[in-house]
């Protein structure tokens, strides 16, 4: 296979903008207004013109667009301007939610953001994607059918936070209700929602803007990637994702075009968070926080934690400097300094200067920073400030405050990655004392390998993430049919069974059992009065999760399949299991769940007579060979209880 591009070197449309010196022609114009970055000059005697020509552009593109301000002022907005930190959170993330206790534990979450990031001023709330299109629910649904969530949310402001949820303008495919516009206002009035994260979008339509703002006045609007300049008129934020900077730190256009308008720097597939935490010091802007990226551990080094740590302490006592006082991109340092790779923004306001700095380096810096001989010491690939309060200046108030939190936050420059591997959890495979099905497929103990066929995406497969250090990830890399080698040993034969357990069959186990699920949500919801609606005894029995399933197979004497076992059986005999089966088809739970400590999900076998139209974002839908696997991550709450998918038992076999 070739690729038409490098992943691991950033697109042309991700790199940084060169600001050519001289007459600002309309050509210079809109280049600079399509620019993510404006690099910068290498030779410190070219920084004086370069940054007049960026004072001269923001001068003119103001004028160019009629730019006032106006929705900055809405004082109920007035947060997202001083907004450091936002994390991207599966609403499932482990540290978010309980699955032994089946409840959310915000608490946990906050303890660890607290401790290792500085705590946070806001969260985006992931909720569909990866998982959305697995049966016909919308995205909505996934909002408005989760237990507890606008409790969850009040959690959150409660602790000081805000909070966006996604929108997903792809979702065309799944169950039509209202209007995306309606659909979305009512989900942030219902949830109290202060903000919406625009997935896959730059910007919202003027009508999509103005219809928010009716709902929740103040709605804090951030697109992905780069935010046209006429539009950072009406969109408070900005996601600054795979904005690759100049070796020289160059200045984030939208937050020069006008200073309160926050971005959130973040690359999700690095490992190594420098590069885009030194821009957002040098700029006055924040990051995202994103350690589990759709289901994929992408966790962020103790170097880089700390980092943020340092960071958002300062932004956040300072932030009045940084909003307000003057700011000098590629302010003079000393010389020393300039060829160590050390560079600074300055920042003045009333008397008070402060200087941010960064080391582009791979060595600590220390020694003479300023001209007048001040030193500092700037870690490797790290950050540092200095701070001067003028002779004839009040010392501000923040300042002791500030001095007494960075004394313990010093910098740490373990840099390696945190790895995590997924592992197996949930019941163990084990015998029962059941008889199996008379037409289970049997198959015998031994050694196994198995070709598994996937779909390419960013939720990964088993182990490790799929792009690591990638840029945009883009078709073949993402999408495209991918197979792998799974090998094994049975010890004992295994049987399973030849078809889906039937809602006949789970309404006598009910009948013998009285079981009821711990969590209830969902159960069963096909059903009518406790019972399956006339003419579907005999088709597969849906709406149950893995707990739902192990009960029902336990009762049996027996148990789910692997995914192994699953497709073994399923190769023995292609015409019960495959695409030809006869009858409705759904996927098939089975005993492969796995936990890396921060996403829980198992592997679905089979396919399912549902395919959601339109969108390569969905999970994947229709009948699939004994060989193809989905990776679906587990939500909690009865969530996972789906119209599409059911069960099959195994029993292990004596020779």
């Amino acid at each position: 296979m070739s690729y038409t591009f490098d992943p691991l070197v950033p697109r042309p449309i991700d790199r940084p903008t060169e600001v050519v010196v001289g007459p600002l022609t309309a050509e210079r114009s809109t280049a600079l207004d399509e620019a993510k970055i404006f690099s910068g000059p290498a030779d410190p005697a070219d920084r004086p013109a370069w940054r007049e020509m960026l004072h001269a552009w923001r001068a003119d593109a103001r004028e160019r667009h009629g730019y006032t301000g106006a929705a900055y002022g809405r004082p109920e907005a007035a947060w997202a301007a001083r907004c450091s930190t936002v994390a991207q959170v599966w609403l499932w993330d482990e540290l978010l939610y309980s699955f032994e206790e089946g409840r959310f534990t915000p608490e946990v979450f906050l303890a660890d953001a607290r401790e290792r990031f500085g705590g946070l001023d806001a969260v985006v709330l992931w909720h569909a994607y990866p998982v959305i299109g697995l049966d016909d629910r919308n995205q909505w649904d996934y909002y408005r059918d989760v237990p507890g969530l606008a409790a969850l949310v009040a959690t959150f402001h409660d602790a000081g936070m805000h909070v966006f949820v996604d929108y997903n303008p792809w979702d065309v495919g799944t169950r039509r209700g209202d209007d995306d516009l309606t659909e979305l206002a009512a989900v942030v009035r219902e949830l109290g929602a202060d903000g919406v994260f625009l997935d896959t979008l730059k910007k919202a339509e003027p009508e999509l803007v103005a219809r928010l703002e009716a709902a929740r006045p103040g709605i804090v609007l951030e697109g992905e990637s780069k935010l046209p300049v006429e539009r950072i008129e009406d969109h408070s934020s900005s996601w600054a994702q795979f904005f690759a900077d100049s070796p020289v730190p160059g200045v984030l256009r939208a937050h020069w075009y006008e200073r309160r308008h926050m971005q959130h720097h973040v690359r999700r597939w690095h490992r190594d968070h420098s590069e885009e935490l030194q821009s957002a010091w040098l700029n006055g802007v924040g990051v995202m926080v994103w350690e589990v990226v759709f289901g994929v551990w992408v966790g962020w080094s103790r170097r880089d934690a700390a980092t943020v740590r340092r960071l958002v302490t300062v932004q956040r006592a300072a932030g009045d400097l940084l909003l307000d006082g003057e700011w000098t991109p590629l302010a003079p340092l000393a010389p020393e300094a300039e060829a160590a790779g050390v560079y600074a923004s300055r920042w003045e306001l009333d008397g008070v200067t402060l200087w941010t700095l960064v080391n582009r380096g791979e060595a600590d810096y220390a020694g003479p920073v300023l001209d007048d001989g001040t030193e500092a010491v700037v870690p490797a690939r790290g950050i540092a400030a200095l701070l001067d309060v003028g002779p004839d200046a009040e010392e501000p108030a923040w300042l002791p405050g500030l001095r007494d939190a960075l004394r313990d936050l010093p910098h740490d420059a373990d840099a390696r990655f945190p790895h995590r591997l997924a592992r197996r959890v949930g019941l163990a495979p084990s015998g029962g004392s059941g008889a199996p099905d008379p037409d289970a497929v049997v198959v015998p103990a031994g050694d196994y390998v198995l070709t598994v066929r996937y779909r390419a995406r960013e939720t990964g497969m088993y182990q490790g993430a799929p792009y690591v250090d990638e840029w945009k990830p883009l078709p073949p890399r993402l999408h495209d049919a991918r197979t792998l080698q799974r090998d094994g040993v049975l010890p004992t034969a295994v049987a399973v069974a030849a078809s889906e357990v039937t809602n006949a069959q789970f309404a006598a186990f009910l009948d013998a059992t009285g079981y009821a699920p711990a969590q209830g949500h969902r159960f069963l919801a096909h059903w009518s009065d406790g019972r399956p609606a006339a003419g579907t005894e005999d088709e597969p029995v849906t709406f149950v999760d893995l707990d739902d399933a192990r009960a029902y197979c336990a009762w049996r004497g027996g148990r789910l399949p692997t995914e192994d076992e699953w497709q073994l059986a399923g190769e023995a005999a292609p015409s019960s299991f495959g695409v030809e089966r006869p009858g409705v088809a759904v996927w098939s739970w089975t005993e492969s769940e796995h936990s890396d400590g921060r996403t829980r999900f198992v592997m679905l076998k089979g396919g399912s007579d549902y395919r959601a139209p339109d969108s390569d974002w969905y999970v994947e839908g229709g009948r699939h060979a004994p060989d193809y696997a989905v990776k679906l991550l587990l939500p909690g709450l009865g969530l996972a209880r789906a119209a599409t998918v059911g069960f099959r038992c195994a029993w292990e076999v004596s020779a």
